[in-house]
């Protein structure tokens, strides 16, 4: 009877470290942050917009219990969503014939992980718009607002040509939004005709120019590589990494729906 309860306790203890150690792998690869900050001279157009940006949903993913198993033995971080899916799609059992056998199976080299070294907004990324009134003959202020007035697509990118580039993308766009806290987008538009209602006061004797900018993040920070193989022996299953390389990368990604103003009146236009 003490013999079956300690194996009854010994499995109880394997699962449950299991179960923790998985909790701790995703819980590390998650990013709790505070949303970054803007400023004052930024604001939202998304109900003013006459261009319907529609959102971008970045694509989930949940790991298989193997994966799961496979991931936790990885020495490197792993967050490609494709190569989870491979993963999920593997099936390995645990046969009692297994014992003495031994495998290595190339699963080919993958992009691993982004590591987000920084992350800088700017503000005045690209001018889209300029708004302008000459009061210089004006005996009293002049208001303007902000009217947009042609479309325009402001698009980011990545610095560098890079292969598996749509992979590469998701993974930086998913670590940038969870950094920021921002809607953000490698393409947005901003529709003909788009308004304001904050108003702007053009001094009598003075042209008035108010500038419309589109947003955008410079995300900087490391990509992984790495040879993945599927480790089989005997009953134990493992993921190894092998040729694991580091490359810098970095982007531009646009704010979605937001813009940056700026206002100023001078005798000389």
């Amino acid at each position: 009877m003490n013999n079956i309860r300690l194996l009854l306790f010994a499995i109880f203890f394997l699962l449950s470290s299991s179960i923790y150690s998985w909790n701790a792998y995703a819980e590390k690869s998650k990013q709790h942050t505070t949303p970054m900050q803007m400023p004052n001279s930024v604001r939202e157009i998304a109900k003013e917009n006459t261009f319907l940006n529609t959102d971008q949903e970045l694509p989930s993913l949940e790991p298989s219990e193997l994966t799961k198993e496979l991931m936790m033995t990885s020495k490197s971080k792993i967050e490609n969503l494709n190569l989870i899916r491979m993963l999920n799609e593997t099936s390995v059992n645990k046969s009692p014939f297994a014992v003495g056998m031994r495998a290595s199976i190339f699963l080919g080299e993958w992009p691993l992980a982004y590591h987000s070294e920084e992350t800088i907004p700017n503000w005045e990324y690209q001018k889209i718009n300029t708004n302008f009134y000459d009061n210089r003959a004006g005996t009293a202020p002049y208001q303007i607002h902000y009217v947009q007035e042609a479309q325009k697509t402001i698009k980011g990118g990545l610095s560098t040509k890079v292969s598996d580039h749509e992979e590469v993308q998701n993974m930086i766009l998913k670590k940038a939004m969870d950094k920021t806290g921002w809607p953000l987008s490698f393409s947005t538009v901003v529709g003909a005709n788009t308004k304001q209602n904050q108003v702007y006061n053009i001094a009598p004797q003075t042209a008035g120019y108010l500038y419309a900018y589109a947003p955008a993040v410079h995300e900087k920070g490391r990509m992984t590589y790495g040879e993945v193989y599927l480790v089989l022996n005997g009953w134990q299953r493992s993921i190894v990494i092998k040729n694991i390389t580091s490359h810098k990368i970095s982007a531009w990604i646009p704010l979605k729906n937001h813009l940056a103003f700026g206002f100023k009146s001078e005798r000389r236009p």
